[in-house]
């Protein structure tokens, strides 16, 4: 049962008041307030995977900056109280309050259609300006004030919502006598979608004209801060924005306000007396190096030590693999040649592959070369730098990359295995089907290695594997049945094939797996003689079967060998 003495774990919890103010377990991140303003960047974009603590960070930025008197009245300099923020001394605090923002996320615009996108994007500034009506009563030009009641009311055309965040900056200026901030969350996941969906160039076009609108020459802008996932060239967003400050996973600026240090990690589970499972949460959810910070994922560790106050013995989970993207990786496999998939058995197997890097990519490139995969894998969180950094002759940056954790791990490797059980699903089997009852052993082998081709190497040493697929095959022959592990004569038999529209025919298999290819013809006479000598048929015989086939198979690799018994 949960302790009442210790605070709430924030499950799903991104808003900076509600954290703060309902007693939840925040990791102090107020010290990004004061980097912030001690780099002086007038647009900052600040990109990390998802899940990552980027809209927590933007709702605390705007409860710090932001002067809430025409809006709720409420002081919010009480929730910085005993923060380090507040202690990093006056004059950061006295930012506190000063500034009208703009505020939006742009995250549920994922819908499947560019116009219900833009519906969504529409409805996220049509509150935006509703929030801020209280300008109208500075507003004197009759044109400006029209304006703001056509975007405050969705009237306005889509060329009026692309320069919008210029055109409310400028009246929020005008109330306050102060230059606006603006806060844009997740700004990439219209373009992300847009990509998926099939209509990235209208997205790419609304999207550009309203940053270019909001950051380019804005003169009623006091700075902005964006957070992304990935991050897409100046040429088909921010053109012309040459003073963007993007700040990534290689760079050293904020690394560790993103995700949870191992000090952090150490204090929470000391609260939450954990302390014992560091070594087990260190395994599943460490590992992202950001800058020069290692850093834990933030939202599986909250789920998982949530999880664990109720029931302290359950094993880690992969939370991510159900928030992310992770349709990326089946993308790679669907595109993949046998030298990618040499590279994904590397890395699945604790490996380390070495890559180039470049920050500078659009969504709508990214399936257009296989190096841009590895690009998007590095930058989302589904790979981390290991080593240091390169260059090759012509100054590309060269990475060596692996997996973060055992969390990822869970992703590849579910993915790779959905992959290779659909191609499966789908192969023309009916060659091997009459082979093997009709006792060609060589054809049976041919085919049984031409499918294994397509496989990773990492379920190559996992007999469990091997005794998987060869049942799924086997599932798919009509008119027989199917018996795996059943008891039979002195032993359980691997596998049994029976015909069942009349006791005519059944095969018997046994399987095994050997640690080099030259055992394999000696490990398949094990298997017939273990058939023999457990008397595996005896129960087909006593049920009338008048012609039994067996197969010895043995597996090394990608490569098996199949013989058939007397």
């Amino acid at each position: 049962m949960f302790d009442k003495k210790k605070k709430k774990l924030p499950i799903g919890v991104e808003f900076f008041a509600s954290m703060i103010e309902e007693n939840y377990y925040y990791v102090d991140k107020t010290l990004f307030i004061r980097d912030i303003l001690d780099k002086g960047s007038k647009f900052t974009l600040c990109t990390r995977p998802r899940r990552f603590g980027k809209t927590l960070n933007q709702t605390m930025l705007k409860c710090f900056f932001e002067d809430t008197a025409p809006l709720s009245g409420k002081d919010t300099r009480a929730l910085f109280n005993g923060l380090k923020i507040e202690t990093a001394g006056e004059e950061y605090m006295e930012h506190q309050g000063k500034y009208p923002v703009i505020f939006l996320v742009l995250k549920d615009a994922n819908k499947s259609t560019f116009e219900s996108s833009y519906f969504v994007l529409k409805e996220i500034i049509t509150e935006e300006f509703k929030r801020h009506r209280y300008v109208l009563k500075k507003l004197e030009d009759k044109d400006d004030k029209a304006l703001f009641e056509r975007l405050s009311s969705r009237e306005a055309s889509k060329d009026e919502y692309s320069s919008s965040l210029r055109f409310l900056c400028k009246c929020l200026e005008t109330y306050h006598g102060r230059k606006a901030i603006i806060l844009i969350d997740e700004y990439d996941v219209p373009l992300e979608n847009a990509w998926r969906c099939g209509f990235y160039s209208e997205m790419v076009g609304f999207i550009r004209a309203l940053m270019s609108s909001a950051l380019k020459s804005n003169e009623h802008l006091q700075l902005s801060v964006m957070t992304g996932c990935l991050r897409i060239s100046k040429e088909s967003i921010f053109t012309g924005l040459n003073n963007l400050d993007v700040i990534s996973i290689l760079s050293g600026h904020y690394d560790e306000y993103f995700g949870f240090t191992q000090v952090e990690v150490d204090a929470m589970l000391k609260h939450y007396t954990f302390e014992d499972k560091t070594q087990l949460i260190r395994d599943w959810y460490d590992g992202y190096l950001f800058g020069n910070k290692e850093v834990y994922n933030p939202w599986s560790l909250i789920k998982c030590l949530s999880e664990w106050t109720v029931m302290p013995e359950r094993a880690p989970q992969p939370y991510w693999a159900n928030t992310s993207s992770n349709d990326i990786v089946r993308q790679i496999l669907e595109k993949s040649n046998a030298d990618v998939r040499t590279d994904l058995e590397k890395l699945i197997s604790d490996g380390i592959i070495s890559k180039k890097i470049h920050e500078d990519v659009t969504y709508d490139e990214i399936d257009k070369r296989i190096d841009n995969f590895w690009n998007f894998l590095f930058f989302t969180g589904y790979l981390k730098k290991v080593g240091i950094e390169r260059q090759d002759k012509d100054g590309k940056l060269i990475l060596d990359l692996a997996i973060p954790n055992r969390e990822v791990l869970y992703i590849y490797v579910t993915k790779i295995q959905d992959w290779f059980d659909e191609k499966v699903e789908v192969k023309d089997f009916s060659l091997f089907f009459d082979a093997l009852l009709n006792g060609n052993d060589e054809i049976v082998k041919n085919e049984l290695n031409n499918t294994l081709g397509d496989s990773i190497s990492y379920f190559d040493g996992k007999e469990d594997f091997y005794h998987g697929l060869i049942v799924g095959i086997l599932g798919r022959l009509q008119y027989y049945t199917v018996k795996s592990n059943r008891e039979t004569g002195l032993g359980r038999c691997d596998i049994a094939l029976k015909q069942t529209t009349r006791r005519n025919k059944a095969v018997i298999i046994e399987l095994k797996w050997a640690k080099k290819e030259k055992y394999l013809q000696k490990e398949c006479d094990a298997a017939l003689k273990q058939i023999e000598d457990n008397k595996y048929a005896d129960e087909l015989i006593s049920e009338n079967y008048t012609e039994i086939i067996k197969y010895g198979i043995a597996f090394c690799g990608k490569y098996c060998e199949v013989k058939k018994g007397k």
